[in-house]
């Protein structure tokens, strides 16, 4: 039945012609790393294999890296949640497999750039540290699937006391800018953090379960560029990618930059080939992945689909497009062509217009069926390309 739902959306999106890249990933041999970590855990070897995700609103929403998440793991096993964010950064929050509640525990994150200069607040991948007063708690609410027997928390000179399912608290105390990690009793579904202080800083929130398995990471801004990422505290960004070792990193901007018609392409080649090269410096194991900016469309651009008055793409946003295809190549990481499977151009308009609408009506975000098809594409593309890559292991022997 899921095969033949995705060969229906296939056909609604468009021709296969329109992918540029084999089986969604051009590529997909600099991922071999990665493979040899998912081949290691299918061995039965006692490991975690952490994938993180960072970008922008495609991101931030739970359905697409949701959907990655929940195949991955049920392909190689969950070894939990992972890297979340330090409160609720906005109404409506609702990250998958666990619930996030605040009580006068407020936090928003800050943007890295003000006014085009960089924000004096140490930003780390979640937007700056959460600044809780003494005594405000931060629940998390863990599904089954999200068990967690390892706690870690990121952030910088602060006392906080952690509490499992109602049990007597245990401390937890950063020194300097660091990640603490401390257990947590089998089978716990609740964790409460109460601050005992009101100068610390907490970054984000590691959440690692007790079995061998694929951990997923999404951490998303809605509204960001890659320039605000280029922007990110060097030191807190690194002090948070060193502990939390992940295997695979993939980089998911392009949208948001695509949109902007002042855009220097010069200058933003520069930065994708920067941000990719600042990556494998803090993360020297991990493979990477640039995921294509996917097809989107603005009222009061020229039109270029059949069919359709007042809306067209971007001027910039193939452009951006093209450079991430080719700096992926030329810097030896992976990328996938996410408009092309979506159905190349204009697919945006289509999918918005279906009779059961995979689009949001502004031809940029996915609703949530749609974000469920997309997520499954690209979980499947990576899938399909670590057994490809087993089998011509298995074959050279």
């Amino acid at each position: 039945m899921r095969a033949l739902l995705a060969a229906a959306l296939l056909a609604l999106a468009g021709p296969a012609a329109a992918q540029t890249c084999s089986g969604g990933l051009c590529g997909a041999e600099t991922l071999a790393p990665w493979f040899e970590d998912l081949a290691a855990l299918e061995a039965g070897e006692p490991i975690k294999v952490h994938v993180l995700q960072i970008g922008d609103s495609h991101t931030a929403g739970e359905v697409i890296p949701g959907t990655v998440r929940s195949r991955l793991q049920g392909r190689f096993g969950r070894g939990g949640r992972g890297y979340v964010a330090p409160g609720v950064p906005f109404d409506g929050y609702a990250p998958r497999q666990v619930v996030v509640t605040a009580t006068g525990w407020s936090w928003a994150p800050r943007p890295a750039r003000v006014g085009g200069y960089v924000n004096a607040e140490r930003t780390g991948l979640f937007g700056g540290p959460a600044r809780p007063g003494a005594g405000d708690v931060l629940t998390l609410a863990l599904d089954p699937e999200a068990e967690t027997t390892r706690l870690g928390l990121c952030g910088r000179d602060g006392l906080w006391d952690v509490a499992a399912d109602g049990a007597r608290p245990e401390p937890a105390q950063i020194l300097g800018s660091r990640c603490r990690f401390m257990p947590i009793a089998a089978g716990a579904r609740t964790l409460k953090l109460t601050s005992r202080t009101a100068d610390g800083g907490l970054d984000g929130v590691w959440l690692e379960g007790p079995t061998p398995g694929l951990i997923l990471s999404n951490v998303g801004h809605v509204g960001e560029t890659l320039a605000d990422f280029a922007a990110r505290d060097e030191a807190t960004v690194r002090g948070e990618l060193e502990p939390l070792n992940p295997h695979l990193i993939i980089l998911a901007y392009g949208t948001n930059d695509g949109f902007d018609d002042g855009l220097d392409l010069f200058a933003y080649e520069s930065r994708l080939r920067d941000q990719i090269w600042r990556l494998k410096r803090f993360a020297p194991d991990a493979a990477i992945l640039i995921l294509g900016a996917p097809d989107a469309l603005r009222r009061g651009e020229a039109t270029t689909c059949p069919g359709v008055a007042e809306r067209g793409p971007p001027r910039s946003l193939a452009r951006v497009r093209d450079l991430q295809r080719r700096v992926a190549a030329e810097t030896g990481v992976a990328f996938w062509d996410w408009q092309g499977r979506m159905g190349g151009e204009c697919s945006a308009e289509r999918l918005a217009t279906a009779r059961d609408p995979m689009m949001r009506g502004d031809r940029v975000h996915f609703t949530s069926a749609g974000g469920e098809w997309i997520g499954g594409l690209l979980a499947d593309d990576l899938i399909g390309a670590y057994d490809a890559w087993k089998a011509g292991r298995v074959e050279a022997q």
